[in-house]
């Protein structure tokens, strides 16, 4: 029974496929029903994260309900809007099985947002991010009023550059029109308008103005002048930009960037440029203005002439200085009798110096210091020889009552003064027996031992 067993469980061995050879019948499966080659799935975004130079992974979510896709780049740079987290889509797509991860996703081919179109979601993603950074914000530039050339960036082709050139030729002849030839719509058009406009910055010391246009279309024909290259291309142009993109109900993003929006190709190139009539008509009514003024005051000036001749002072000078001699003599007498008023008080002030100054003569000041030096010695004298003879006297009596208390004067009577150690000895208690002791006489130090103590105290 174990051999059949065994035998039986190799012949079953037989029926078991490798995980690769499943994973393989799945995908083929799966890529052999017409049904899963084109399918239509709406969803929200879900899991994705932009990826700036490859294929974008995501996932189309319903409740709990999740199915994972890719785009590949190739399909991906022909969507113009930017996918955002949970937003509802529109997703067109084959189903497909990823073998090394055995799970089964969406092949995405395009992708349509929900209740508005692609491009016009585009465009107001884009519009909102410009506003954001504050590039819909700057300041404009102002139009040259008298501009004397202008670049002109549109098709070579058409109405358009037929309108514009005709338009200026008839309001200002003596503008000079320099074209940028580009294509306005696919997508070889934004570059050339991008380059366009670098060769507007390079010829920018010799141009007025820019007009940017194009005649009207829908808005995937309008679309380049959404992009963003285009935008940046304005904004970086240091000449003023005129746009002028499709109909007047048409507003793509390089008009909202332009330093001027017209509403049509024609309105642009009136914006551009003056009326050379009206300008030519101005200028004669200034003309006129300015001579009618410069008459007036001439006329001023002759009447104004007319009246200073006929002023005394030209017909009567000698009257000038007549009331300038009085003013003089007044002002003459005056100073007089102002400096002989200073010199006498000057000359008192000079007599009371005087007087001080000989009360004060250093002669007189010496004779008196000297008296007082005198004086003064005579004085410090008698006191210094009173002082002397008051301390001889305090001296006396001190070395006499010092010599009194004199230990050598009470040893001179036969006392002495007995040592043990350097310690005086006043106490025969602090003496034993066998003690050296020092006995220092009136006269000569003796040296002796102690043979007997008696601590008897005797008054």
């Amino acid at each position: 029974m174990k051999r059949g067993a065994v035998k039986i469980e190799q012949a079953s061995m037989k029926d078991y496929l490798t995980v690769s050879a499943l994973s393989q019948y799945i995908k083929q499966k799966f890529e052999r029903d017409p049904y899963l080659q084109v399918v239509r799935v709406v969803g929200e975004i879900s899991n994705y994260r932009f990826r700036p130079n490859g294929h974008q992974y995501f996932a189309l979510k319903e409740g709990d309900i999740v199915i994972n896709a890719i785009m590949f780049r190739s399909q991906f740079q022909k969507v113009k809007f930017t996918l955002e987290e949970g937003m509802k889509v529109y997703v067109t797509a084959r189903v497909g099985v990823y073998e090394n991860g055995g799970r089964y996703q969406l092949y995405v081919q395009s992708i349509e947002p929900d209740g508005m179109g692609a491009l016009y979601l585009a465009f107001e993603q884009l519009k909102k991010k410009m506003k954001e950074a504050g590039l819909l914000d700057l300041p404009k530039k102002p139009l040259h009023p008298f501009p004397k050339r202008l670049a002109i960036i549109t098709s070579p082709n058409g109405s358009v550059i037929r309108d514009i050139i005709t338009t200026i030729r008839r309001r200002y002849p003596i503008v000079e029109l320099i074209v940028y030839p580009t294509r306005v719509q696919g997508n070889e058009a934004v570059q050339e308008i991008v380059s366009a406009f670098k060769q507007v910055h390079q010829d920018r010391d010799h141009l007025d103005g820019v007009i940017l246009a194009r005649g009207g279309g829908s808005i995937e024909d309008l679309w380049c002048f959404n992009e963003e290259a285009v935008a940046e291309a304005i904004i970086s142009c240091s000449i003023p930009v005129i746009s002028s993109i499709g109909h007047e109900t048409d507003t793509s993003l390089a008009d909202l960037v332009a330093d001027l929006r017209a509403p049509t190709p024609t309105a642009a190139a009136e914006l551009a440029v003056p009326v050379l009539r009206e300008v030519l008509l101005r200028l004669n009514q200034l003309k006129e203005g300015l001579l009618l003024a410069l008459h007036q005051r001439l006329s001023q000036f002759r009447d104004q002439l007319t009246r200073s001749q006929r002023a005394y002072v030209l017909t009567d000078p000698q009257r000038i200085y007549e009331n300038k001699q009085i003013q003089l003599s007044s002002l003459g007498e005056k100073l007089r009798m102002l400096s002989q008023y200073d010199l006498t008080n000057k000359q008192q002030a000079l007599k009371s110096i005087h007087q001080v100054l000989m009360t004060y003569h250093p002669e007189r000041q010496l004779t008196l210091m000297q008296d007082r030096l005198m004086s003064q010695t005579r004085q410090v004298l008698r006191l210094t020889t009173q002082q002397i003879d008051r301390h001889k006297t305090q001296l006396v009596r001190e070395v006499a009552l010092l010599d009194a208390f004199s230990p050598l004067k009470v040893m001179q009577r036969g006392y002495a003064i007995i040592e043990h150690e350097d310690q005086i000895i006043t106490s025969s208690q602090s003496i034993e027996l066998g003690d050296q002791l020092a006995i220092q006489l009136a006269s000569g130090r003796l040296q002796a031992k102690v043979t007997a103590v008696d601590h008897k105290e005797e008054i």
